[in-house]
């Protein structure tokens, strides 16, 4: 797997480009700026990029908007986003645009290495990764939207862990429940989101969007 790395923190930058070489990843570039990073990724076109949020001159979104540009450059392009705090905000705005292949993760996850180097490989294969800091931040915040109010409690849990990007075997054994029970709450997930089979999208995809985009009150 072959990685860009941008944060402006040279600590940080380094320690994490260690961290994944010692995995035997390739870590092919690292920047400290939003120019450089897309630079990198023209240049090295990688199989998924590392970008930090805050990042210069104004360490306010550069880093999401390095991503978003990053991703109409190239859009197979797995993106991993890292960020000191939960940004809903930011969090939302960058899965809008479509949630495969990107992942948004707290810094402190990175200290926890097995369960970052999961997200990494998740988002790299063309899944998702959100934190579960984030995706619980923005169930506090859900209800806007009614249909979001016909889940029942065991449902929202489903859900928060598609959310995280969890698969159905990942999410049974979270819930200590079997495969075939999982697989039936999804489907009453979809039912309740008003998620026809027959439309033309990944309803999977469409049902975390639906919550995270109205979570913000967007739709």
């Amino acid at each position: 797997m072959r990685i860009v790395i941008a944060e402006d923190d040279l600590l940080l930058r380094e320690g994490l480009a260690l961290l994944l070489r010692a995995e035997s990843l390739d870590v092919v570039a690292t920047a400290g700026t939003p120019g450089e990073a897309l630079a990198a990724i023209d240049a090295h076109r990688p199989d998924v990029a590392i970008l930090d949020v805050r990042m210069p001159p104004t360490h306010t979104d550069e880093g999401i908007a390095a991503a978003v540009e990053a991703r109409r450059r190239q859009p197979d392009l797995p993106v991993l986003v890292l960020s000191a705090y939960v940004e809903q905000t930011f969090a939302t705005e960058l899965l809008s645009g479509g949630a495969r292949g990107l992942g948004y993760l707290l810094k402190e996850r990175v200290g926890r290495v097995e369960e970052f180097l999961d997200a990494l490989h998740r988002v790299a294969s063309g899944g998702t990764a959100v934190d579960p800091e984030v995706v619980a931040q923005l169930f506090a915040q859900s209800g806007r939207d009614t249909r979001l109010d016909r889940l029942t409690p065991r449902e929202r849990d489903v859900l928060a862990l598609m959310a995280e990007g969890l698969g159905n075997s990942a999410i049974a054994a979270r819930l200590v429940v079997t495969d075939g029970a999982v697989h039936k709450h999804i489907r009453s997930i979809f039912a309740k989101l008003d998620l026809s089979p027959a439309d033309q999208v990944d309803r999977r995809v469409a049902a975390v969007l639906h919550y995270l985009q109205n979570a913000r009150g967007l739709a």
